[in-house]
C-alpha cells in the first residue's frame, strides 16, 4: 500500500506496557499464538475475556520502549484507522447519517475493555460497549507465522474488519443480531454470526475500494494479500488444517470461498447497497 504522507488517526489509544499484565501462564509468546487460533477459528472474542484476579493479574505500569518495527507497525495503523476515518465519514454522509470514528486501542499482554478484561488470547476485537478495536500488534507477526499471511494490505484488511463491526453497530445491525443469536440454538445462532461476519468482510472491501480512490492506495498485489488472508481465515481450511475434517454447523466465520468472495465484491463494488448478508439464504452466501 501506498501511505507515504498520508495522515495518522488522533483517535488511538497507546496502552502498551502500561496496564494490566498475566502473571505465569503462557506468556506473550503462547498467549499471542493463542489469539490467533481464536481468531482464525472464528471464535467470539468475549468467549476468553477474563475476569481480574489478584491471584494471576497485576495492575501495574513499567516503562516500555517499542521497537523500530513495531512503531512501524504502530504508525501503520493509525494510517489505517485515519483511512477508515475519511472513507465511513463520507459514506455516512451519503446516508444521510454522521459517522463516529472508534477508538483503536494499542495494548501489550492484556487490556480492560468495555467488554470486560482481555488478555491476547482474544486477538483483534471490538467491543460495541465502548465502541473501541483492541489490538495487539505482535498478531500480525503471528500472522506471518502461523499462517503465511503477510503484507500491509493484510494487515489492513485485519483492522477495516474489525472496523466493520463498528460500522455494523451504528447501523444497528450488529446489535440486532446480537438479539437475535441469543434467542436461538448454536447452530443458528453460528449462522447469524457468519453473515456478521462476511458482512464486516463486505465492508473492509467497501473501504478499501473508496480508500483507494480518495489516495490510490492499492498497488499491485494488495487485492491478492487480502484474498489470500480471506481464503487462510476460513472456517472450513483452518479446521481441515487442525483436525483433518471440517464441520459446517460449527462454522461461524465463514468459508474460505465466502469470504473471499465477500471482501472481493466490496472491494469491486464499493457500494453499501450491495452488503446484505443476511437476506439471502444461507446456502447462497
Amino acid at each position: 500500500m501506498k501511505l507515504d504522507g498520508r495522515r495518522t488517526s488522533s483517535n488511538v489509544e497507546d496502552r502498551r506496557g502500561g496496564g494490566m499484565k498475566v502473571k505465569g501462564g503462557l506468556g506473550l509468546g503462547g498467549l499471542i499464538i493463542a489469539g490467533l487460533l481464536v481468531w482464525i477459528f472464528g471464535g467470539d472474542p468475549t468467549s476468553v475475556f477474563q475476569l481480574a484476579d489478584s491471584n494471576e493479574q497485576a495492575n501495574e505500569s513499567t516503562a516500555y520502549t517499542a521497537s523500530a518495527a513495531e512503531q512501524e507497525l504502530f504508525d501503520f495503523a493509525s494510517q489505517i484507522l485515519a483511512g477508515t476515518e475519511d472513507v465511513w465519514t463520507a459514506e455516512f454522509k451519503k446516508m444521510g447519517r454522521k459517522y463516529v470514528p472508534p477508538k483503536l486501542v494499542i495494548f501489550t499482554d492484556a487490556v480492560q475493555s468495555g467488554c470486560g478484561n482481555a488478555t491476547s488470547q482474544s486477538g483483534p476485537f471490538y467491543c460495541s460497549a465502548d465502541q473501541k478495536v483492541y489490538l495487539d500488534l505482535d498478531f500480525f507477526l503471528s500472522m506471518r507465522k502461523q499462517l503465511g499471511a503477510d503484507g500491509d494490505f493484510a494487515y489492513a484488511y485485519v483492522i477495516a474488519h474489525e472496523v466493520g463491526h463498528h460500522v455494523q453497530y451504528l447501523l444497528g445491525t450488529l446489535n440486532k443480531a446480537h438479539q437475535e443469536m441469543a434467542r436461538l440454538s448454536e447452530k443458528e445462532a453460528n449462522k447469524i454470526s457468519v453473515r456478521l461476519e462476511l458482512q464486516a468482510d463486505y465492508y473492509a472491501g467497501v473501504w478499501a475500494h473508496h480508500d483507494n480512490e480518495m489516495f490510490n492506495s492499492l498497488e499491485e498485489g494488495d487485492i491478492e494479500e487480502g484474498l489470500n488472508v480471506a481464503a487462510k481465515i476460513g472456517d472450513d481450511y483452518l479446521q481441515k488444517k487442525a483436525r483433518g475434517y471440517a464441520v459446517p454447523d460449527s462454522f461461524n466465520h465463514g468459508t474460505s470461498a465466502q469470504r473471499a468472495r465477500w471482501l472481493k465484491k466490496g472491494i469491486s463494488t464499493g457500494s453499501m447497497a450491495d452488503g446484505d448478508t443476511f437476506t439471502p439464504q444461507y446456502a447462497a452466501l
